[in-house]
């Protein structure tokens, strides 16, 4: 416990000092500006927007959005992927569509999931998914391909269905592999939301940070900016903590 504790004071001691720096930085003698606050301030428009109630509310617009984007290209990466994976000949016949859809960039399809949903979730969570979805659907085919071929044939012997064959034995070989993806979907799936929000969507934590700056009130902007990262570190925390919990229950050694 006290080497977890020393730890996070050592990867704390760096951001402090930047803090630090900043706070003198902008508290300096003539540095009076209207685009950049210390971040005492910040901690002051913090307060505020956790009183006003809007931190909560443009937070879980936001993880929602993620969430139910990030479930979709979840469900159906990790299926596609599977069937990829398993059969060289779908491999072969899908890799040209693949590879000229996924480096299209998601913020690309915001006018057309605009025009398909309008704003709101539905909007976010398509372009969302749209970039999560890639990244789980390519892990997911090498997962499946470095499933032992002799539990498929085993799986054969028995007679198993395709749905209990990828239930019982294909899924839980590729699970630690899966999570590898789960994690960099969590990133990509916040990162994407926020974009989203910035760009378009007048909604969530990234529209609360254009706002503020729109509304010339660095304190603020510069508070949400530091919520989003405490956010980002939270959510990926959680997906690790997850992992770890399944990998011992499957008996994997981290």
């Amino acid at each position: 416990m006290a080497r977890h504790a020393m730890n996070i004071l050592r990867g704390a001691a760096a951001p402090l000092l930047l803090l630090a720096a900043l706070e003198l930085y902008a508290r300096g003698p003539g540095r009076t500006s209207d685009t950049l606050a210390p971040p005492t301030r910040a901690v002051l428009a913090f307060g505020r927007a956790v009183a006003d109630g809007s931190l909560v509310q443009a937070t879980l617009f936001t993880l929602g959005s993620a969430a139910a984007g990030l479930a979709v290209a979840v469900v159906l990466g990790v299926l596609l992927g599977t069937w990829l994976g398993l059969s060289r000949r779908a491999g072969r016949w899908s890799f040209l569509t693949v590879e000229v859809l996924r480096p299209i960039p998601s913020v690309a399809l915001i006018p057309l999931s605009m025009l398909v949903f309008g704003f709101g979730v539905r909007m976010e969570a398509a372009v969302v998914a749209f970039a999560a979805f890639w990244p789980m659907l390519v892990l997911a085919q090498a997962a499946a391909r470095q499933v032992d071929p002799r539990l498929l044939e085993v799986s054969q012997a028995l007679g198993l269905s395709a749905a209990a064959r990828f239930t019982k034995i294909v899924l839980p070989a590729m699970v630690p592999r899966l999570f590898v993806a789960l994690r960099l979907g969590v990133a990509i799936a916040l990162v994407v939301a926020v974009t989203v929000e910035i760009a378009a969507n007048p909604h969530g934590m990234g529209y609360a940070i254009m706002n503020a700056q729109q509304s010339l009130d660095p304190p603020l902007m510069l508070a949400w900016l530091f919520w989003i990262a405490v956010v980002g570190y939270a959510v990926n925390a959680l997906a690790l903590w997850l992992q770890r919990r399944v990998d011992r229950a499957m008996g994997v050694v981290a």
